[in-house]
């Protein structure tokens, strides 16, 4: 496939465009442009969109550690993820989707509280290790909670992540059903966690079961799917799939989940890229059950499926046209597959040169759903929905990132980007220049020094770092080519100002 078209907004290969729209009717043509800016004028995190007739159900699909490019509808070119992509061909891509952090769990309390993570002490672990103190406050308004009291079944399935029984959970954040693991990873045989404890869950009762994990949670997905299509009741399904997080192990590896059995399972000596391709396939295959189910019951019209990240691509990643992986505030750290489809009220086919984040997911479905965020809790995000509107226009944005690992600090504001690694400070027009290559601070001061005056201005709303966080950063222990890195200190940013910790900032 042509790679040109897939970039950052500025169109899509036409050749590409015409392939996904193959078999839509005249018929699905017409409706969703009769459906058109009606359906979707809703506007602002807080507004309400149009319900439908019947509210629609939602399956929201993240992978782990995914890079930009590694699924066929963003120009992997070695192999193709066809299922990824029939979501693709029904709804809508954004060219310029972001995550909240470069790391798992900072990501995870934005997607499910549609705030920036530096609200919550959760949110300065990067990522959340064994600290069983420290997780999502179950009193805290998230997405399944939200959705739950307005008469949705809500069901996660595969990675939590947020905070450790008995203080957290899943069931007591929102969600009605809980199949899959609690912490950042597991082996995807064994089922076992980097501290050697078996993490497997069905509710909250430990459970042992043969298999490989990710077809594990296909399967339990699509007894979701079957399960609330008999019951007719609109449904959230959250399927956090741990693929293509380490360790490196396919469907038929499981050789390699006896050789890195008793390790962290971090797995520095081993993978491949075929290796990392079978689990992207893996997921792919997965992921055409939950459409087919969906298919089956006849409730793929009025479904709302999302397919993202929780952030950029980690070693065997493909991250192209960007520098940087999982870790780095480069955009290859940053940006991500982000891919909606609802046939009731998107157009198939389309791409989206709007500027998104992973907090825009709250506002987006809970518009959809006729209801809105917890007036206490304002979101971060953007209601997406007015956006993928025919010939609706970009808006600008205003994001900010900061990552403790090697003192990063990131805004992107207009097609600039300000941006801080240890001591070294650049700015970038990250649309001409994608690779973030030609640092334009000297020759823009004031825009410069504007995105540093915006970025400090947020980061006061901010909780401080705290030198008890945890946080990871690649260095060149760990990958050559970050041969020049430094480990972060373990002390907060000199250059931000401490003020007291508390819980919560509002």
């Amino acid at each position: 496939m042509k790679r040109e078209g897939l970039l950052s907004g500025r169109g899509i290969d036409s050749a590409v465009q015409k392939r996904w729209q193959l078999g839509v009717t005249r018929r699905t043509l017409l409706r969703n442009t009769a459906l058109g800016t009606a359906a979707l004028a809703a506007g602002g995190a807080g507004a309400h969109a149009q319900p439908a007739a019947k509210p629609p159900n939602i399956i929201f699909i993240l992978a782990d550690d995914l890079g930009y490019a590694d699924v066929s509808c963003y120009g992997r070119r070695d192999f193709t993820t066809p299922n990824i992509d029939r979501i693709a061909a029904r709804g809508t891509r954004f060219l310029q989707g972001y995550a909240n952090s470069a790391v798992c769990s900072a990501t995870r309390v934005a997607l499910i509280t549609g705030r920036y993570q530096y609200r919550l002490r959760l949110g300065l672990e990067e990522p959340l290790a064994a600290n069983p103190e420290v997780g999502l406050p179950p009193e805290h308004p998230t997405l399944p909670s939200l959705l739950k009291r307005a008469g949705y079944g809500t069901s996660l399935i595969g990675k939590w992540h947020l905070g450790a029984l008995p203080k957290f959970g899943p069931l007591k954040s929102g969600y009605d059903h809980f199949f899959g693991f609690r912490g950042a990873a597991v082996d995807y045989f064994s089922h076992v966690n980097p501290f050697q404890r078996h993490d497997l869950w069905d509710q909250d009762v430990e459970v042992h079961q043969v298999g490989y994990l990710t077809d594990q949670l296909g399967g339990h997905a699509v007894d979701a799917v079957n399960s609330y299509a008999k019951s007719g009741q609109p449904f959230l399904i959250s399927l956090h799939f741990n693929a293509p997080h380490w360790p490196w192990e396919g469907p038929d590896d499981e050789a390699e989940s006896k050789r890195v059995a008793g390790t962290s399972l971090r797995d520095f000596d081993g993978g491949t890229q075929k290796t990392y391709q079978h689990m992207i396939e893996a997921m792919d295959a997965q992921i055409g059950r939950v459409l087919d189910a969906l298919d089956a019951n006849a409730l793929t019209e009025n479904t709302i499926v999302i397919f993202t990240s929780d952030n950029g691509g980690e070693r065997f990643a493909d991250t192209w046209p960007f520098t940087g992986k999982k870790t780095d505030l480069l955009e290859g750290g940053l940006r991500i597959p982000m891919v909606i489809a609802w046939p009731a009220r998107i157009a198939p086919g389309r791409t989206s040169d709007q500027v998104a984040i992973s907090m825009d997911w709250l506002p987006t479905l809970l518009a959809a759903a006729g209801t809105a965020p917890d007036s206490d809790y304002p979101s971060d995000g953007m209601n997406l929905l007015p956006l993928l509107a025919e010939n609706a226009a970009a808006v600008d944005r205003k994001l900010f990132w900061r990552y403790k690992g090697k003192w990063q600090h990131a805004a992107r504001i207009g097609d600039y980007k300000y941006l801080k690694i240890l001591d070294n400070t650049f700015l970038f027009n990250v649309v001409e220049d994608p690779l973030e290559r030609a640092n334009l601070k000297e020759r823009h001061e004031d825009i410069y020094e504007r995105l540093v005056a915006e970025w400090q201005a947020w980061n006061a709303t901010m909780l401080p770092e705290i030198a008890e966080s945890n946080t990871r950063a690649f260095t060149g222990k760990d990958l050559a080519d970050h041969y020049g890195s430094q480990q972060a200190s373990e002390a907060p940013d000199p250059t931000l100002p401490l003020r007291p910790l508390n819980q919560s900032a509002r």
